[in-house]
This record gives C-alpha cells, sequence and structure tokens, in this order.
C-alpha cells in the first residue's frame, strides 16, 4: 500500500506532515529523516485496530486486503 503524504517546513523548525487519507495521522521531526520514521510509525498506529474488543456474529468474518 502507498499513501501520499503532505511534508510541511515548521515555522519553528523542522518538519510536520500529515497523511490526507487518514483523517488525524499527522506526525513532526527535527529533520526530514526523523520526520519520515515518524510518519510511518503514526500510520502504522493510525491503522492498527484492536479486534479483541469487536462482537461478531457466527456469520461475520475478519478477512486482510491487500490495496
Amino acid at each position: 500500500m502507498n499513501l501520499k503524504v503532505i511534508v510541511h517546513q515548521a515555522e519553528e523548525g523542522g518538519y510536520w506532515a500529515e497523511v490526507p487519507a487518514i483523517p488525524g495521522c499527522a506526525s513532526q521531526g527535527e529533520t526530514y529523516d526523523e520526520l519520515l520514521s515518524n510518519i510511518h510509525e503514526a500510520i502504522e498506529g493510525c491503522l492498527a485496530v484492536d479486534l479483541t474488543d469487536l462482537e461478531l456474529s457466527g456469520t461475520d468474518r475478519i478477512v486482510e486486503i491487500a490495496v
């Protein structure tokens, strides 16, 4: 899966980034490399879903789809 990330230069120095496809997913870093690492971690966190709290009926299925 590839996601588009918008990288901004922060006024106070460093960078910040947002992921338009995932509302609320953003991060920052002092350097560009730090930002890339942080936004990757933020994306993983935003997409992580805890399935233990879901209530499923006997006919429901959980599937994984590669995009």
